[in-house]
């Protein structure tokens, strides 16, 4: 992962303009006594077959009451209302923009859940919702080693390949739909892996949302990265280091300011890297439900 890291900048909304604002923000008229709202989560739902798996890591909710923003607030939230009665309450799922928990926005991606609900002062109403991809995402691509083939390759400068886990593999993630998962191991001579999308994809610029999904579970960091093929040239543009992580997380890639850069860029391949460095024999990498989604602004 030695590369030098392009600069990102900030996806509209991306900077978490009311993160900690007081969340007992005075609505008009002359309350004193909150209601509460009570939310512990929020899920995804999803058409498997045309939008991929329902993981998620939606860690905050941005709240509204009668569209007035109420505050951003870290899951699970008990978030203090002056309102009272019948109220339209909006609950936008937040995540973290890059992993990154400074750099807190709304995912463009996932619709909010809106609901008419009744406040009670000093007494929690419990909502529970459940989002879902908005109608207009489109799924350039998505990969989630269930198939025969793996849209994934090995570049010149990889020691190794991805392959997919065998059948009852502990490591891989596993649900209704996932019996596999994608993994690379590096040891002793195998030293480094760079790995990309087997196709270039046609992104929208201009400000138009564009993410990259993964969900991974690995024993050394990664980077995270974009070929781009302008003109007669292949640009490289590493983006995010990703830590490691004992457990199945998920992250959530702003590919936006890079792809607006390039608008006429013939295609854009991600690529995932790593390498051992100077002082580890052995580290294992696994992947699944891979996406690069965007939304047109029109």
């Amino acid at each position: 992962m030695g590369r030098r890291f392009y600069a990102l900048s900030a996806f509209v909304p991306v900077i978490l303009f009311f993160l900690f604002i007081s969340s007992c923000r005075k609505f008009d008229g002359d309350q004193t006594i909150p209601s509460f709202i009570q939310i512990d989560s929020i899920a995804l739902s999803s058409d498997y077959f045309t939008e991929g798996a329902n993981t998620h890591n939606i860690t905050d909710a941005w709240v509204y009451v009668n569209d007035q923003v109420v505050g951003a607030f870290e899951l699970p939230a008990l978030v203090p209302v002056l309102m009272k009665g019948i109220n339209k309450i909006e609950i936008r799922p937040g995540i973290k923009l890059n992993g990154i928990s400074s750099t807190r926005a709304p995912y463009p991606f996932y619709k909010p859940y809106i609901i008419e609900a009744k406040l009670v002062e000093d007494s929690v109403t419990v909502l529970k919702p459940v989002v879902s991809y908005y109608s207009t995402t489109q799924f350039a691509w998505i990969e989630d080693f269930e198939g025969s083939s793996i849209s994934l390759e090995k570049t010149n400068k990889s020691d190794t390949v991805i392959e997919r886990t065998v059948p009852g593999d502990p490591e891989a993630y596993t649900s209704q739909y996932s019996t596999y998962s994608g993994k690379v191991h590096l040891l002793d001579e195998v030293k480094k892996f760079e790995i990309v999308t087997f196709n270039g994809y046609i992104l929208p610029g201009k400000g138009t949302p564009v993410f990259a999904e993964i969900d991974y579970k690995c024993n050394r960091g990664f980077g995270v990265g974009v070929f781009i093929k302008n003109s007669n040239a292949i640009l490289t543009f590493p983006l995010v280091v990703v830590n490691k992580s004992d457990i199945w997380n998920k992250i959530y890639i702003n590919l936006s300011p890079i792809v607006t850069e390039y608008p006429n860029a013939e295609y854009v391949k991600l690529f995932l890297d790593s390498d051992l460095g100077n002082d580890e024999t052995e580290a294992i990498y696994f992947f699944d439900n891979l996406k690069i989604v965007y939304r047109n602004n029109q």
